[in-house]
């Protein structure tokens, strides 16, 4: 009965549009009454969710994002892709996915990834003739890119809740090969879709133009080295990273581009606070729910359900990627991380998976749901910068989730995408 009254309040407010976080926390308040627990349990489980130092890397990195925005240093990355590949069949659309994946690997946020870079493609490309439905799809998809790539916020979320056992370096470097692919995936279908409604190209700007931009691009890309390099090499950890992150944007944004003006500054510190609240709010109630499902021994009953329908990997693996697609349909992807890593970690383990793979795994997963709606909050983002409705982008982004769903395929049944480059790194 416990276990209904924790998950029935859940779904019950989430149907009437509470918000996630409240819908944890009064869930979570219920379940510990009915058992007749102290409440005193759910504020400690969220304090003690909310106090772990790892999760500084989280708010540093959104600010170190947000100032890159209004610094000018995205519009820089913008312009270098669109030099390299802007010719090419849809020319826009490869500029926005090789953007997004240079981005992406400075920014780590999916949501801030579609809003800077959608924000400078998606007016371009529908004045010069794309559908707006188009290029709101190849934008939210292109910014799950970010969700893979260091420094990725997800993945430190996904450590934390895996019990901080999972080296964040192994992490940020498994999810390299993974957002590559994705990015060559949708620049495939980027490409196919183009050539299908007739979009136009881009005349070659030269490789004088490229050297140019590349140079001018060059102080903004170097944070990905530095973010990568030292975390990879134990210079520094991911909070540290993030810390160095902030002041190398100001640096940059202040000194080589002086772009950052004293409102865009005030700005981006209280967005960045905003969401650092939010974001907050949500993993500290998520881990008293977290908390009720692992005293409630909801992990080793799922495991234990699991096993008798099979086990073969293979079949698990596809059941639990059935489940996390539909709960990434319903939830935001930071609680549902929370929630589910506890419940579906120990089975892919008890099953010979690497945690890392699955993390891997999950992360992408869970990615494809933030462009699915009623909770698609890239999707969403994606549709405001480009004026269209939900359901008009819905009609023609199944191309582009088909690309998302081969990839995750291939992640899931491939360890070595996820896991080759990690070992390399540490010498195996």
């Amino acid at each position: 009965m416990a276990t209904w009254i924790l998950f029935g309040t859940f779904t019950l407010l989430m149907l009437i549009g509470t918000p996630i976080a409240f819908c944890l926390g009064i869930a979570s308040f219920a379940a510990i009454l009915y058992m007749g627990l102290p409440p005193l349990v759910v504020f400690q489980q969220m304090n003690s969710g909310m106090s772990v130092f790892t999760l500084l890397a989280i708010p540093f990195f959104i600010f170190a994002g947000d100032l890159m925005v209004r610094g000018g240093i995205a519009g820089r990355i913008v312009a270098f892709a669109g030099t390299m590949i802007g010719h090419l069949r849809g020319g826009l659309g490869q500029v926005n996915i090789a953007a997004s994946t240079l981005f992406g690997g400075i920014s780590g946020s999916a949501v801030a990834e579609a809003a800077a870079v959608g924000g400078l493609m998606i007016p371009q490309m529908k004045a010069r003739g794309y559908g707006a439905d188009y290029a709101v799809n190849v934008t939210s998809m292109a910014a799950l890119i970010a969700l893979l790539l260091p420094p990725s916020h997800n993945m430190i979320i996904y450590s934390i809740s895996a019990g901080g056992r999972i080296s964040i370096a192994d992490l940020f470097t498994a999810g390299i090969i993974p957002g590559l692919l994705l990015a060559f995936a949708l620049a495939i279908t980027a490409y196919i879709v183009a050539r299908k409604r007739g979009y136009p190209t881009e005349a070659f700007p030269g490789y004088a133009a490229v050297g140019r931009a590349f140079l001018i691009a060059t102080p903004g890309l170097l944070l990905i080295a530095i973010i990568f390099g030292g975390v990879r090499s134990g210079i520094f950890t991911a909070t540290e990273s993030s810390c160095i992150a902030v002041f190398y944007a100001l640096i940059v944004t202040l000194t080589v581009y002086r772009s950052m003006s004293f409102q865009a500054f005030v700005d981006a510190t209280l967005g960045a606070v905003r969401t650092t609240a939010m974001v907050l709010l949500i993993i500290g109630t998520a881990a008293s729910f977290a908390w009720l499902m692992a005293y409630m021994r909801i992990p080793q009953q799922m495991i234990d359900f699991l096993g008798t329908v099979s086990d073969n990997p293979i079949v698990i693996l596809i059941m639990i990627n059935i489940i996390l697609l539909i709960l990434g349909t319903f939830m935001d992807m930071g609680p549902t991380i929370i929630i589910a890593t506890p419940i579906f970690l120990p089975i892919a383990v008890a099953y010979g998976i690497d945690p890392v793979h699955f993390g891997v795994i999950m992360i992408l997963n869970l990615g494809i749901g933030l462009n699915t709606p009623p909770v698609g909050a890239v999707q969403f983002v994606a549709c405001a910068v480009g004026k269209i409705t939900v359901w008009q982008a819905m009609r023609s982004i199944w191309p582009f989730y088909l690309a998302g769903v081969v990839v995750l395929l291939m992640v899931t049944y491939i360890p070595a995408l996820s896991l080759w480059l990690p070992a390399v790194f540490r010498g195996q």
